[in-house]
């Protein structure tokens, strides 16, 4: 494989690069010589920022698209594992299952909840914001229309505006947009 190639093999297992690629805010020479140490790249670090360079060409331009979905906040939920269909014996359903677990609605935990133009882009764009404000994720989800994700009581508000703003400006790989 041609060194040109691994540089973008090692950019695209790290979005981040990608993205500030996409977005034309990449120092491209310290990030070769960051990507010779990290992703093992055996080469001239200028020959690396060259290959940088040129990828940063072929990529689309880094956008945003604005995801129409309404968010609310839901207090006292839990994420428990088991069917978690009947606590209490309310048979309430879950707002979100996965494997073995369920967010069901009786617990500590809050749910913040977006229905509309939601989709795994969105989700994502979502815990990476929450990561940023340093937002503990208990749980997260996204099937249909709905994504979920389960924070602590404390971060409920924090979470909302989280939420609201990251669904504001989902990044677009600049194809056709599904979610919105």
């Amino acid at each position: 494989m041609s060194l040109a190639a691994e540089t973008r093999e090692a950019a695209r297992e790290r979005p981040f690069v990608l993205d500030a690629l996409r977005a034309g805010v990449l120092n491209h020479s310290a990030a070769a010589a960051w990507l010779a140490d990290e992703a093992g790249l055996d080469g001239d670090p200028d020959a690396i920022a060259t290959a940088l360079r040129r990828f940063r060409e072929e990529l689309p331009d880094y956008a945003t698209v604005d995801r129409a979905a309404s968010v609310s906040m839901r207090s006292g939920v839990g994420v428990v594992d088991g069917d978690g269909g009947d606590v209490d014996g309310s048979a309430a359903d879950p707002l979100l299952r996965a494997g073995g677990a369920a967010v069901v609605p009786e617990g500590r935990e809050t749910a913040i909840l977006a229905t509309g133009a939601v989709d795994a882009a969105a989700l994502a764009s979502v815990l990476r914001r929450l990561a940023a404000a340093e937002v503990a994720v208990e749980a997260a989800g996204v099937a249909g229309e709905a994504l979920v994700v389960v924070v602590g009581r404390r971060d409920g508000a924090t979470a909302v505006r989280v939420v609201e703003d990251a669904l504001a400006a989902v990044p677009s790989d600049g194809a056709v947009d599904a979610g919105g």
